[in-house]
């Protein structure tokens, strides 16, 4: 794997913990804990599997984009607030990708 798609996935899964540092305060209070490391590993994992059944040898952003919320949604802990706005995973992992810049 690239390691400018290396450096993309520690971003996404940094951008849950630290969402400050990536332009996205306006989500920081309906997080009340973010993906672990083991988030990062196994997002990685997914994406070189996501590459090999779409028969490429390589890893691409879209790679990462499409298993991001199937490898996270469990990973992000809510907020009480976020959960009064009927906001889901989903919705920050969305918030997330299309907020943090593409290699």
């Amino acid at each position: 794997m690239d390691e400018k798609i290396e450096n993309y996935i520690l971003d996404i899964v940094f951008a849950t913990r630290e969402p400050q540092k990536y332009q996205l305060s306006s989500i920081s209070h309906l997080i009340s804990y973010g993906a672990s490391p083991r988030a990062s590993i196994n997002l990685a994992i997914a994406a070189k599997a996501h590459a090999f059944m779409n028969r490429r040898g390589y890893v691409i952003p879209d790679d990462v984009r499409n298993v991001c919320k199937d490898v996270m949604r469990h990973r992000i802990g809510l907020s009480y607030e976020a959960e009064a706005e009927n906001v889901t995973q989903e919705d920050i992992i969305t918030k997330i990708i299309n907020t943090v810049p593409v290699p």
